[in-house]
């Protein structure tokens, strides 16, 4: 089972994220994938790349929706396979609790599903801005089920600014920015950011309160990947943040406090 070091639980403390590589297992991948390419909604076309460009029209399907470049396939996301390829793998999971806590985390009945991000083509290269999800949960993971290169709709982050934005809210995990939120979001939307890129196998856990972004897909192929978000059990909505962010975080305590 591969396990996280205590120099990479340092690591997400600092920067946000951690990415591990060759996690996920290949059959189950092969599955999503096979899925997503079954289930392409007009106008893509799986034998003409030339179709995989966006902006796609807008559809609000809550299990198939798209807008602008993006395509979220969800209706899969509840099924128990894609479950246990992301979630519930021994491994994620158990990274997870390393993070969090062992037996604490609330057991998961769907993932997020998968993810695409079609292709710019041939437009000029649009900016990359951050934003800070707006659902109460702890620990994010994103998986790449088919290769990501560099500028191919990765999942980007802003390294070390989740150590402002967590007190850029009015609680820990609910979706009240304050009066600094936006003052702090404009500077890191001028500061250089980390295109996760990597191959199908591989994962990124970021900290709920990190600026992210999905990266501009500027390949020749459509990004694909599922997500999920780990909560605790005890997980408090309302609680304002703490004075040492990490009170909920036993594993990465004990890594910070060697």
């Amino acid at each position: 089972m591969i396990r996280l070091s205590e120099d990479e639980i340092k690591f997400f403390a600092q920067e946000g994220y951690v990415i591990k590589r060759g996690v996920l297992d290949e059959d189950l991948m092969k599955r999503g994938r096979d899925r997503m390419w079954a289930n392409l909604p007009p106008p893509l076309e799986c034998d003409r790349p030339d179709t995989w460009v966006g902006p796609l029209e807008q559809c609000d399907d809550p299990d198939s929706h798209r807008h602008n470049y993006m395509w979220r396939l969800r209706a899969p996301g509840r099924e128990g396979w894609m479950i246990r390829l992301l979630a519930t793998d021994p491994s994620v999971w158990g990274m997870a609790e390393q993070l969090l806590g062992e037996d604490s985390l609330v057991t998961p009945d769907r993932i997020r599903g998968i993810y695409c991000v079609v292709r710019d083509g041939d437009i000029p290269e649009r900016p990359t801005t951050c934003h800070v999800d707006a659902h109460p949960f702890h620990l994010g993971v994103v998986g790449y089920i088919d290769d990501v290169g560099p500028a191919s709709g990765g999942f980007t982050v802003w390294p070390k600014s989740h150590r402002r934005f967590y007190y850029d809210f009015k609680s820990q995990y609910k979706h009240e920015p304050n009066d600094q939120y936006q003052a702090d979001k404009d500077h890191f939307d001028q500061q250089p950011y980390r295109d996760c890129h990597g191959k199908a196998g591989d994962i990124v856990f970021w900290h709920h309160r990190i600026g992210h972004s999905v990266g501009h897909n500027r390949s020749d192929r459509i990004r694909q990947a599922v997500l999920y978000d780990y909560k605790k059990r005890d997980l408090k909505e309302d609680e304002p943040p703490c004075d040492y962010m990490w009170r909920d975080w036993p594993g990465v305590i004990r890594a910070l406090e060697g």
